[in-house]
């Protein structure tokens, strides 16, 4: 009996010092759903993205061996960070229906914006897609989303619509590596900000003194030139 008794303190113990852990990154994780937050539609609460980032982050305190990584935020945060990008993948808005009329979407977009200089408005979107004003908005945070994804990753993203399961992802980065050589000095920073320094499209905007429309449209156009490349691919 006090060998149980003592083996229950210790575990007691161990699960109280594996949660002061997790406790201790907490801030760090609050700031990185914010830095995420900034990067998404309104619609996506940030409250969300915390909650499931300190899930995450629990778990990984309770399988954390100091033994095998000198810091536990090294070990947790591209995996905390994984976690939240699996939730968005996971909030259906990218269905085989929703991919389609995001095509559409992202199509008229372009067209509008060549144009115009701006985006459409749902409404226009609406009229000239034939389709329900709440279906246009539930599609273009779909849109935002798949945009959000971080450009390595794109791969496993474009891999639901089984167009690239016989492509490697060494393939995937010289394709997007050859992609980016071909856009103009802007557009390159425009994604190496967005996809490799993680700014918000607000800070963008600042840097490079461009609307905050136009970077998300070359963002997604890149990310089109990248679908288009793998399915050519293909055959």
């Amino acid at each position: 009996m006090k060998s149980i008794s003592q083996g229950n303190g210790y575990n007691q113990t161990l699960k109280h010092a594996q949660d002061e852990l997790a406790l201790q990154y907490l801030p760090a994780v609050k700031a990185m759903a914010f830095r995420l937050k900034e990067r998404l539609p309104s619609s996506i609460e940030m409250a969300d993205l915390v909650s499931i980032g300190t899930e995450e982050l629990i778990k990984l305190a309770r399988r954390y061996d100091s033994s095998l990584n000198d810091s536990f935020w090294g070990f947790a945060k591209t995996r905390v960070n994984g976690a939240m990008l699996d939730y968005l993948r996971s909030l259906d808005v990218l269905s085989r229906a929703n991919r389609r009329l995001v095509k559409s979407i992202d199509y008229e977009i372009s067209k509008y914006f060549n144009d115009h200089q701006e985006e459409p408005s749902d409404e226009y979107l609406a009229k000239v897609l034939n389709e329900d004003i709440a279906k246009i908005k539930e599609a273009r945070v779909a849109s935002d989303i798949y945009a959000l994804v971080p450009i390595d990753e794109q791969y496993n993203a474009i891999c639901a619509e089984n167009i690239v399961e016989d492509v490697q992802k060494e393939e995937l980065m010289e394709l997007i590596h050859n992609i980016l050589k071909k856009l103009s000095k802007r557009e390159q920073m425009v994604i190496q900000l967005y996809y490799f320094e993680e700014l918000s499209l607000k800070e963008i905007s600042e840097i490079l003194d461009i609307t905050e429309s136009r970077i998300s449209q070359i963002a997604k156009e890149v990310i089109k030139k990248i679908r288009q490349g793998l399915g050519d691919i293909n055959g």
